[in-house]
This record gives C-alpha cells, structure tokens and sequence, in this order.
C-alpha cells in the first residue's frame, strides 16, 4: 500500500510538472469550447446576398422580387436591369445567387407562355449554396403556385387550390427541427478535442519514461506490474478529464445546446470512449519510445477522425481501406452514438452496435497495451539481472 501510495504521488508529481501538458489539457477544451460556440451560436444562416437581374420590371416581377428579399435566408444585395457583367458582378459582392427575370415575363405569363427564371449558384461553399439553394426554390415554388391558383380562381375554377393540388404532402423534420447547425456540430467538435488532448497526454505518459531513461531506473523500482502502471499512468489524466467533461455540460447549459435526456447512456459511452483512447494512446507511448514520434503518429491517425468517421458523412460511401482506419479510431462509434444519444434523443439500446464496437477497441487496446508494457518490464528486468551478474 505505501508502494502504491508513493507511485501514485509520483505520477501526480510528474503530471503537475509538466507545463506544457497540463496547460494544453486544461485550456485546449475551455478554448475551442467557448470559440467554436460563439462561431456556430446562431445555429442557423440567414439573410445571404442574392444579385436579381430583372429585365421585365413589370408588377410581377416587381412581387417576386419583394418575395425574395422578404425571405429569411435570403438578402436582395444588388437588383440589374441588364443580363451584363453578371459573373464578375458575384465575384465582387461574393453574392451565392444571381436570379435572373427575363424580358416580358409578366407577358409571357398571362399568356401562358411559361418564360424560364435561371437561377445561378455559387457553388463555391456547398453549406451556403445548399442553404440558398433551398430558400430561393421555396420562394420560387410559392409564387408560381400562387400564379397558378390566381388564375384558375380568374376563370371561375371552383376550388382552385384543391384542383391544383390534388394531394398534400407534408415534411415534418425531426430531432432537429429547424436545421440548427450549432445542434448538429458543436457537441461533436468537443468529442474531437478531448480525443485529440487524450492521446496527446497519453502518447508521453510512457514515451517520455522510456526517453529519459525513469522507466527502470525509477518507475519499474516502484512496480514491475503492468496493469498497475497503466493505471497509476492514467489516473492524473482521468481525474482532469472528469472536470472537462464537467466543464463541456455546464458549457451546454450556456449556449442552451440539446441535453441528455438521461445521463447513464452518456457516462456509459463517454467512459468507454475514454478508456479506448487511454489503451489506444498507451499502446503507442510504450511502442515508440520517443515522445515527439509518438504523438506524431497517433496526431496523424486521429486529426482526420471527423471526417473519416462517418459523423458528417456516410462511412458506408468510403473506400474500405479508409472505413477499416476510421474503424480503428475510438471516436469513430463515440460520436455515431454520440448523435443518437444527444441529437435523436435515442436510448442505450438504441446505440449498442456502438458500443459493442468501443468494447471491441477496449479489449484489442487493452490487451495489446498490458502486454507491450510487460515486455518492456520483462526486458529490463533481465538486462538488469545480466548487469548485476557481470558485477558480480
């Protein structure tokens, strides 16, 4: 017990010691924490700049152009009268959409000549294109319908909104009704940080041992046992993590982010995630005994994890080389039932493929840890009992 006592006042010793560490795990998830929920704080974009070159100017075109500025998404920048310098005009203003009138529209309207509104997107940034992209066939698709209706009703056509529209369907979004991008990404961005501070304190924990030469000269003096060194290793860090975790669900309340329903799944799922990424980040602490090689190398597996793990886009559309990596990182099944959990407010029977998947990791870590460490403990052992015989 008086071992165990000191090894672990060693480890803390050790932990507190170093600055730079202690400095990236506490302030790394504070900072990104509060930046990133400012940056997606609306949650939502709206009024986007939009250029409407109407050649007709006629009261019809004159409403659908009132039509598009009333819409939220949508902002009227620019309004041309002449189809010129159009492209240069959307460079410049860095509008995401050209709308353009043709002439006699009002005309070609009422004489059923059914004249063409082309719309030109800037497809330069998909988020903002897909949101414009939506707002203008909103406004399109209500004014021609109500084009549609007015004159049916000018002929005497009874019931001309039930005629026109022989059935009504009905979209109803759920689990994120007014498409919050804030909801969506925020909770994510946080599991992408805490992996990343994780596997950097981790990837030094034994690295820097082995490095400075403490790993037999001091640690294995304390203990030759493996799974207690993990242990005493890890034991700083998860204390420090608790208190991010605790500082990430207050930071919900303040930016008024979705909240677990229950806690159990989360402290379930979010405890494994962090046991995976501690075998993980060990593994390769006790592999590659030089700290900058191994938190370099575990940097380069985890930096693509968001994009590769299916979060954001769908795993099945990768190419399975790329599939079997992402499978191979902790965050890959955390953030999956991560969104279940927190976003569709799903339960943890609702997430147990995940699960399983974290337990799986768990146990190939784990294993692979105990057993990496106690060859490098059999090693020294042995290079030691050969140093004291030649003495002898």
């Amino acid at each position: 017990m008086k071992t165990f006592k000191e090894l672990v006042q060693r480890e803390f010793r050790l932990f507190f010691a170093n600055r730079t560490l202690l400095s990236v795990m506490i302030f790394a998830p504070i900072i990104y924490a509060v930046l990133i929920g400012f940056v997606y704080k609306e949650g939502k974009v709206t009024e986007l700049p939009v250029i409407v070159v109407d050649q007709d100017n006629s009261p019809l075109s004159n409403k659908l152009t009132d039509m598009i500025e009333d819409s939220e998404r949508l902002h009227i920048k620019q309004i041309k009268r002449e189809n010129t310098g159009t492209q240069e005009d959307l460079l410049n203003s860095q509008a995401v959409l050209v709308v353009t009138i043709p002439e006699r529209f009002e005309a070609d309207v009422l004489q059923k000549r059914y004249p063409e509104v082309n719309t030109f997107i800037n497809t330069a940034n998909l988020l903002t294109a897909n949101m414009a992209s939506q707002g203008i066939q909103s406004v399109l698709g209500t004014f021609s319908a109500g084009i549609e209706i007015q004159g049916l009703m000018k002929k005497g056509v009874p019931q001309a909104a039930t005629q026109y529209e022989p059935f009504k369907s009905n979209y109803i979004r759920l689990f994120n009704p007014t498409g919050n991008y804030f909801t969506f990404m925020w909770p994510a961005v946080l599991a992408v940080v805490l992996q990343q501070v994780l596997l950097l304190a981790f990837a030094v924990s034994f690295a820097s041992e082995l490095q400075n030469r403490t790993f037999q000269t001091e640690l294995m003096s304390y203990t030759r046992n493996s799974v207690l060194a993990i242990f005493v290793k890890a034991l700083p860090i998860w204390l420090l993590t608790i208190g991010v975790l605790g500082f990430y669900y207050v930071m919900h309340g303040v930016f008024h982010a979705p909240m677990p329903v229950s806690l159990q799944p989360f402290v379930i799922t979010t405890s494994m995630f962090v046991l995976a990424i501690t075998f993980m980040g060990i593994l390769f602490s006790v592999v590659i005994p030089d700290a900058l090689k191994a938190t370099q190398i575990l940097m380069m597996f985890s930096t693509p994890a968001f994009l590769i793990g299916g979060f954001s886009w769908p795993l099945s559309s990768m190419p399975e080389g790329v599939q079997f990596i992402a499978n191979l990182i902790p965050l890959t099944p955390f953030l999956n039932a991560h969104k279940i959990l927190l976003i569709e407010q799903g339960s943890l029977q609702n997430v147990l493929p995940f699960v399983k998947h974290l337990g799986i990791q768990i146990i190939a870590y784990g294993v692979l840890a105990i057993a990496a460490l106690q060859y490098k403990m059999k090693v020294w052992s042995k290079a030691e009992t050969g140093v004291v015989s030649v003495e002898g």
